[in-house]
């Protein structure tokens, strides 16, 4: 895994203007600017995107339950318009994110010097994470600017049909995979932060992403998509942690782990492990507890999801989670194979649920370096054993990927989201009785860009946090 070294310079580029918050131009930015720099920018955010922790932005840990506050009471209570977060989030992806592709792969484009075979991997590996980019926004608001974004001064974007934002991105994702070429280079390894450069590592990756896409709307309008691709995608997605899409951290700033910035850097206490993480963990005795936090009183005691907890009388999140350097996930194989389980399950493919169901506790466990015996005594306990556990393989499947999914908080509130497990009791004093199933649209959207917003919001059921997307569970 290639190290991040980025130079000053494109931290600093604001490249593009994917104005669609009436966000303004940096005139004293860099005109001319190579691609590969812009790529890793765009890369770079992406990554810091997903795991994030500022109580601005990046509240997936919380969406998920992992992780508890101790200062702040509106945000785990969702009232997500206290810091405009859908705002933070929308500008962050279409600005930092979208833009920056959209430069790179405009001067991957124009240049007239580059190998065929080098454009069309750039262009393929761009194409990729820009699918990963749109299935956060559609899968978080609904409905989205998409066929009408031209990243330049329109700021009254229309706003296109979820069902056909997903199908138009799958497209894409089916096109970048075939597009890759193993017998040309791609991205430097100095750029590609991810993989550094290698193409086999990305094929590898874009089917694995495709397997997610295929199974997060496995239910519902597009279920047969869903379906297909899953099939497609099952021979070529991930077989061992070697294969993870993983983002590096550094230990000199800026390129530190957002999690120590946050806690360390920063000197707060504002983040403890949830208990609808801890009390969970602690009825299966399971063994990353150690790895994950601390103990207070010689026990494992999560702060309770929604108050104001004293970090003092709480387990603390460990030295090994609050790393510096430790590298942030973006897919890894226990994933995968938690998907290749419920693709049984659901006829989609042959083999063994329950041996995939396995082999994912294994992946992730050892990901954290737990011991082998440690984890065929987990693996043992009837309530974590395939043939034994509660529930129908929703419920096992559910449960299990949600600790393997920890710090992924995107992705566990969206597991959570489509299969409803494991279940999450929104607090008492929450501003809705569930956990939400979107965002709200940005309150600039509302006022610089209303006409479309309420189109928007009318097309989708209403702009609110418990409106059903086509592929989430029905309460």
């Amino acid at each position: 895994m290639n190290k991040l070294l980025l130079p000053i310079l494109v931290l600093s580029l604001v490249v593009g203007s994917c104005d669609v918050t009436s966000l303004n131009q940096n005139e004293k930015g860099a005109e001319q600017v190579p691609s590969e720099p812009i790529f890793t920018n765009a890369q770079v955010n992406l990554g810091k995107h997903l795991h994030d922790n500022s109580v601005n932005l990046g509240i997936y840990n919380l969406m998920a339950q992992y992780m508890a506050t101790t200062d702040y009471e509106q945000e785990p209570r969702y009232q997500l318009d206290n810091r405009t977060i859908p705002s933070n989030v929308w500008e962050d992806l279409y600005r930092d994110v979208l833009a920056d592709f959209n430069e790179a792969a405009t001067l991957i484009k124009e240049d007239e010097f580059m190998a065929d075979g080098v454009r069309q991997n750039q262009l393929a590996s761009i194409e990729v994470l820009e699918v990963l980019t749109y299935y956060v926004l559609v899968t978080t608001f609904g409905d989205i600017p998409f066929t009408e974004l031209d990243f330049g001064e329109d700021t009254q974007p229309a706003y296109d049909d979820d069902q056909m934002v997903y199908t138009s991105i799958m497209d894409s994702l089916d096109r970048a995979i075939g597009q890759f070429n193993t017998g040309a280079e791609g991205f430097s390894a100095s750029a590609d932060v991810f993989y550094d450069g290698d193409i086999q590592s990305w094929i590898t990756f874009a089917n694995s992403l495709k397997l997610r896409m295929g199974i997060t709307v496995a239910e519902g309008a597009l279920a047969d998509l869903g379906r297909t691709a899953v099939e497609e995608a099952a021979p070529n997605v991930m077989t061992s942690n070697e294969d993870n899409a993983m983002i590096p951290y550094q230990s000199v700033s800026p390129h530190s782990n957002p999690l120590w910035e946050e806690l360390v850097e920063g000197g707060r206490d504002d983040y403890i492990p949830s208990n609808t993480l801890v009390d969970r963990m602690n009825e299966l005795e399971d063994p990353r507890r150690p790895i994950f936090m601390t103990t207070t009183g010689g026990d494992y005691i999560g702060g309770i999801f929604g108050n104001q907890n004293v970090y003092a009388n709480f387990s603390h999140f460990s030295e090994t989670i609050e790393q510096r350097d430790r590298p942030g996930t973006i897919m890894e194989y226990a994933e995968v194979e938690f998907i290749l389980a419920e693709a049984v399950e659901r006829g989609y493919i042959s083999g063994d649920a329950e041996e995939h169901y396995e082999n994912a506790i294994r992946a992730d466990m050892e990901f954290w370096g737990v011991s082998d015996g440690e984890i065929d005594d987990y693996l043992a306990q009837p309530e974590v054993a395939y043939a034994t556990a509660s529930g129908d393989y929703k419920e096992k499947i559910g449960a299990q990927k949600w600790f393997a999914l920890f710090l992924q908080g995107f992705e566990g509130w969206t597991e959570y989201r489509r299969l409803g497990y494991p279940e999450l009791q929104a607090h008492p004093e929450a501003v809705v009785d569930q956990v939400p199933l979107r965002y709200t649209y940005p309150i600039d959207e509302q006022n610089f860009n209303n006409t479309n917003y309420s189109e928007a919001a009318e097309s989708i059921g209403g702009d609110e946090l418990l409106t059903p997307l086509f592929w989430t569970i029905e309460y």
